[in-house]
This record gives C-alpha cells, sequence and structure tokens, in this order.
C-alpha cells in the first residue's frame, strides 16, 4: 500500500526509542521515523531542505529534531526553527520538511497521507508484544500469496492476524521497493505474558520464514 493510499506500517514502536530517529523507505520514497522526548512518533520525508541531508542521519534535542549537516533545527510541524550559523535570523515560513500524518497503534507507527484513512479494528486491548521487523529481499506480490496459504486472515489490505494455537499475531507488510518487503509482527497480548522466551520463539519463526522467502526467491 502507498502512502496516499491509506495507513502504512513504518516501524515496530518498540524500535523508535525516545530522542531517537530511524531512516525506513516506502514504495521508493525515503522517509524518517523519529520520537521526541515526550515520547511522541513523527515520520516526514527524509531530507533537509537546504542542502538534503537525510534528516535520519541528525539528532533529536526535545521536540526538535537537527540536520546533521549544518544543524539546522525543525519542530514536530516540520518548520525550520533555528540555524546555528544565523542565531538571530527569523527563519521563513517556506523552509519546511513535508511531514506524513502519524499514529501508533497495535505496537506498530503508521503513516499515511491520505486525509481520510481508517485502521482495522483489532482486539488489543491487553496490549501488545513487540517480536520483530523482516525485511526480505523479495517483492510484496510473493509476500502475500505466502502469508495467505499461512492461514493469515486479510483485513485491509497489508494487515492480517494469524492465529497460532492459542496466540493471535498480527502481521503488517510495508513494500519498500519492487523487490523488497518489510514484514512488522507483534504477538496480541500482554507484554507480562508473551515477553521472554514466547517472544524468542515468534521471533524465530519469522527469521526462518525470512529464510524460505529467500530461498523462493534464489530457485525463481
Amino acid at each position: 500500500m502507498k502512502l496516499q493510499a491509506g495507513w502504512v506500517p513504518v516501524a515496530l514502536s518498540a524500535s523508535i526509542e525516545p530522542a531517537t530517529s530511524a531512516g525506513a523507505v516506502v514504495e521508493g520514497s525515503e522517509i524518517v521515523v523519529w520520537r521526541d522526548n515526550s515520547g511522541n512518533a513523527h515520520v516526514w520525508e527524509d531530507r533537509c531542505p537546504h542542502r538534503g541531508m537525510r534528516m535520519s542521519f541528525g539528532f533529536v534535542r526535545g521536540d526538535h529534531i537537527a540536520c546533521l549537516y549544518h544543524g539546522w533545527q525543525y519542530d514536530t510541524a516540520g518548520q525550520c526553527r533555528y540555524i546555528p550559523a544565523h542565531p538571530t535570523l527569523e527563519v521563513p515560513q517556506t523552509i519546511k520538511v513535508p511531514t506524513y500524518s502519524t499514529t501508533e497503534k497495535y505496537g506498530i507507527i503508521w503513516a499515511t497521507t491520505a486525509s481520510e484513512a481508517s485502521l482495522p479494528d483489532i482486539d488489543a486491548v491487553m496490549g501488545t508484544t513487540p517480536v520483530r521487523s523482516l525485511y526480505i529481499e523479495r517483492g510484496a506480490g510473493d509476500v502475500h500469496p505466502v502469508l495467505a496459504k499461512m492461514g493469515i486472515s486479510d483485513l485491509v489490505g497489508n494487515v492480517g492476524i494469524l492465529q497460532a494455537g492459542d496466540d493471535r499475531l498480527l502481521i503488517a507488510v510495508q513494500v519498500i521497493l519492487p523487490k523488497k518487503t518489510a514484514v512488522h509482527i507483534v504477538i496480541l497480548g500482554s507484554p507480562a505474558i508473551n515477553a521472554g522466551a514466547k517472544q524468542k520463539h515468534y521471533a524465530q519463526w519469522a527469521e526462518g520464514l525470512r529464510f524460505n522467502l529467500e530461498q523462493m526467491a534464489e530457485v525463481a
């Protein structure tokens, strides 16, 4: 799914700690996922308007993220607020990083540019437990049929549920490039019950899934 079509999973919530950032790609578009010191997640275009440096290489200070190259600082709305080389300058409103609508739900950070988009209603009242994000050298068109054969019920486009015994896994697919896909996996259930051995078990299962998919690619 593309960002303009609906909510796209871009990272596990647990993988982006406060005051950190990470780069990601959706349908070939480079984005930065970052979290301010208050814990709020943000998803932007991964490019500083000044010289095009990736914002994901920068650093977070409070509710600002600064470009690594010249230290230009941007607030949570993407507006440049401070230029170190010109500390008294009133920064023009035109200097702004394109931002995406961002939400966190089911232990995943989602982004979209769609004016109206909704996520599926999934029973997660007991919380979620992160498993891992898989990065597979295989296109989503190959990944989806394999997931379907495993019994994952398709809810809305790129989101599905796998029933594994008494456990329920949320599977969220992110298209990176035509031949590269990310699969974000969480257990629908409290970390008090699922963290530890069960978490490790499903992480190993996921790695096996990635290996099998990429082996299929080599055979093809």
